[in-house]
């Protein structure tokens, strides 16, 4: 009987569990499934934290005008060129446009977005700046200008990615226009003093906000940073913001400045600046070094520990510095050009001047018999004052030449008339 009393046992314990069913199994594939999903999104954040490498300015141009890469083009097209290339990484690069999203890994991250934020400022900075640089229509600047409006935190329809779109959309169609007619390029040299403005002031402020982030106010001082005009201090969680931040404004400027050097060469040559951009270039270009570190740290002096933020913020002022030089020299020389052009066009009327004086005298000493002009017949009479030497009045006494004869009788004045009645007189008395 206790066979039985066993397998009735067994019975029940299976309808329980059929009746009441229990489901603590299935916590094991969803913890699994979120293993998972961390291990992914920390994967695609490590992925889509890597800054993009630098576009080549030099075959920006063709690869965007296609079939008219090797066309004339117009002063201008290497700069919207790669205004556009710069604004369409944001939205093509690994993980796209990461400043508006709602959901991991693009939530939690916040180095990437910070580095957009750089290169989204620099960008409004230059599009602002294209329409005082070309004489012509300004249209499709206008349209980029709105493409690139706002603060780019937009994630519903029309989301910021489809704004930059539009925006890189409408300076295609520029880069078209500068193509179709070479001869209506941008102004030389114009809007590159209120761009180059609008840089120092993006640069000044970063460096200051870098600054306030330095551990130690003594190492402000060494570089010789006003503590003073610094800004409440950066919060320890909020430095690699500000870090990043000035590695995308950096990796902005460096394409930029090289784009508008390659147009408007002849300008900064001639404004004799050309050494300074590339100082500017370079300077920019080493906040784009490698970093070795996986956070950024805030050490001091040569200890294990770097400090990333005063490194940066010395690099910042001394591209800050460098821009407000060039933009108060190319100021200066924009302001000269008018007088310089009068200067230039003068020599162009001096030779016929000359030949005409020199036509003038020509034909007096071959036609005597011509007609002075009252200012010769003065530059005679000034002459005929002037006080003769011994020989010359003695020759004048013996013998009266025919020049002076036809002066006296141009003059009109009759003297010449009674001095040939006298010598008249006297040659018959000699001959009687």
């Amino acid at each position: 009987m206790a066979w039985k009393g066993k397998g009735g046992a067994g019975r029940r314990r299976r309808t329980e569990v059929l009746e009441r069913p229990e489901y603590g199994w299935i916590w094991k594939p969803l913890l699994t499934l979120l293993v998972l999903y961390l291990v992914v999104t920390l994967a695609l954040g490590i992925w889509w934290s890597r800054t993009p490498a630098p576009h080549s300015v030099e075959q920006i141009p063709m690869e965007r005008r296609g079939e008219a890469a090797f066309d004339p083009s117009a002063r201008g097209t290497v700069t919207v060129a790669t205004l556009a290339s710069i604004v369409e990484t944001l939205y093509a690069k690994p993980g796209g446009y990461l400043r508006n999203d709602l959901f991991p890994p693009g939530l939690w991250l916040d180095n990437m977005p910070h580095w957009e934020l750089g290169v989204l400022r620099q960008a409004k900075d230059l599009a602002r700046a294209l329409p005082s640089m070309t004489p012509g229509e300004v249209e499709e600047l206008e349209a980029a200008i709105r493409g690139l409006a706002g603060d780019g935190l937009d994630w519903y329809r029309p989301a910021t990615e489809d704004h930059l779109a539009q925006a890189v959309a409408a300076l295609d169609r520029e880069l078209r226009r500068l193509g179709e007619d070479p001869a209506e390029g941008y102004t030389p040299g114009a809007g590159l003093p209120r761009w180059l403005a609008d840089v120092t002031a993006r640069l000044d402020d970063l460096a200051l906000r870098l600054a306030a982030g330095v551990g130690s106010q003594r190492w402000l001082r060494e570089l010789a940073i006003d503590t003073e005009a610094l800004p409440p201090r950066t919060p320890w969680y909020r430095v690699d913001d500000v870090f990043f931040e000035a590695r995308g404004t950096g990796w902005a400027l460096v394409q930029l400045l090289e784009g508008v050097q390659r147009d408007q060469a002849d300008v900064l040559e001639a404004a004799g600046v050309t050494e300074q951009w590339e100082r500017l270039r370079a300077e920019l270009a080493m906040t784009q070094r490698r970093l070795w570190s996986p956070v950024i740290l805030s050490g001091s002096g040569f200890g294990p520990f770097a400090n990333h933020s005063l490194v940066m913020a010395l690099h910042m002022s001394r591209a800050r510095d460098l821009a407000a030089e060039l933009a108060e020299s190319l100021a200066t020389a924009s302001d000269a050009t008018p007088s310089g052009a009068g200067v230039d066009e003068a020599p162009a009327v001096e030779p016929e001047v000359e030949e005409v004086e020199r036509a003038t005298d020509a034909a007096g000493a071959a036609t005597p018999e011509a007609a002075p002009s009252p200012e010769a017949a003065d530059a005679e009479a000034v002459d005929d004052d002037a006080e003769p030497t011994a020989e010359e009045a003695g020759d004048a006494q013996a013998e009266p030449t025919a020049e002076q004869t036809y002066d006296e009788r141009e003059e009109g004045t009759g003297e010449g008339d009674d001095a040939e009645a006298e010598e008249a007189a006297a040659s018959g008395a000699t001959q009687e």
